[in-house]
C-alpha cells in the first residue's frame, strides 16, 4: 500500500502536533532522593486481618537493622487501639507481629526506623 505525499504530511504534523502537547501539559515532578537511592532500607511486609487478629510477617533483605512495629486501629470507638513494642529485624531476618481488637478490625500499619 503506497501512501500519498499529502498523507504523510498530515501523519507527520498530527505526530508533531501531539509530541509539542505532551511536553507542554505540567506534570508533578517527585525530586529524587538520592540518600533513598544510595542506601535502601527497611523491610517488606505482609499484612493478614482474620476476624479480630492481625498478624505481620516483616522480612529485611537489607544489611542495615530495621525496627519495626505492628499498629492496629479497632473499628469500634470503645475498642483500645495497639501499637507493639518495637522488634529488631536484622539482615536477612524476618520477624513475625501480632495484635488484636475484641471486635472487628478497622486499620493496620507498620512503622519502620533505622536500629541506632
Amino acid at each position: 500500500m503506497r501512501l500519498s505525499r499529502r498523507t504523510a504530511s498530515v501523519s507527520l504534523a498530527v505526530a508533531l502536533v501531539l509530541t509539542v502537547a505532551y511536553e507542554a501539559v505540567p506534570r508533578a515532578r517527585v525530586p529524587a532522593d538520592d540518600h533513598e537511592s544510595a542506601d535502601p532500607f527497611g523491610a517488606a511486609c505482609r499484612i493478614r486481618v482474620s476476624g479480630s487478629k492481625v498478624t505481620a510477617y516483616c522480612h529485611n533483605p537489607y544489611p542495615e537493622t530495621d525496627r519495626v512495629s505492628l499498629h492496629v486501629e479497632c473499628a469500634r470507638w470503645w475498642d483500645i487501639d495497639t501499637d507493639s513494642s518495637p522488634v529488631d529485624a536484622g539482615p536477612a531476618q524476618t520477624v513475625r507481629l501480632t495484635g488484636r481488637c475484641w471486635k472487628e478490625v478497622g486499620d493496620v500499619w507498620i512503622s519502620h526506623r533505622r536500629a541506632s
